[in-house]
């Protein structure tokens, strides 16, 4: 089977478009716990990753206890399949400034405080490697 050629550029644009993106963690059982999420609110190609989470979730006492994480991008077609999936750690970022770039005008239904109520973090996950699936084929890669 011929192998894949990774195009990072194309990985990127691939991954701006998705809607969704689905983020793990791990429990305190060490057991992988996967959830939606909607799309990044930034990202710096397909190193960093910015989402806007409560500060309250579960999630983020996970990442607080053990920031392995790890993301996955998908498209189905109508017969094509493409999926990334990106390894790494998360970290939970409540600096002023972070958040304050991050905030959208929406953002005001669920932290009523602002971009200074103490519920509002970001969540930045830095991608290490990754696995890039299409047509039945798969490659591992390394980002710099």
């Amino acid at each position: 089977m011929k192998k894949l050629i990774i195009d990072i550029r194309k990985l990127e644009k691939f991954v701006s478009k998705r809607k969704v993106a689905f983020v793990a963690s791990i429990d305190d059982e060490g057991s992988p716990n996967v959830k939606a999420l909607l799309s990044p609110r930034k990202c710096d190609g397909i190193k960093a990753f910015y989402f806007s989470t409560n500060t309250s979730s579960m999630r983020v006492k996970q990442y607080g206890e053990n920031p392995k994480s790890c993301l996955y991008f998908y498209r189905k077609g109508l017969i094509k399949y493409q999926g990334v999936m990106l390894i790494g750690k998360m970290e939970i970022l409540e600096d002023n400034a972070i958040k304050q770039e991050m905030w959208c005008f929406g953002d005001k239904m669920f932290y009523s405080q602002g971009v200074t109520d103490p519920d509002y973090c970001i969540l930045k996950f830095t991608a290490t490697k990754g696995r890039y699936y299409c047509d039945l084929r798969t490659e591992n890669f390394t980002i710099q």
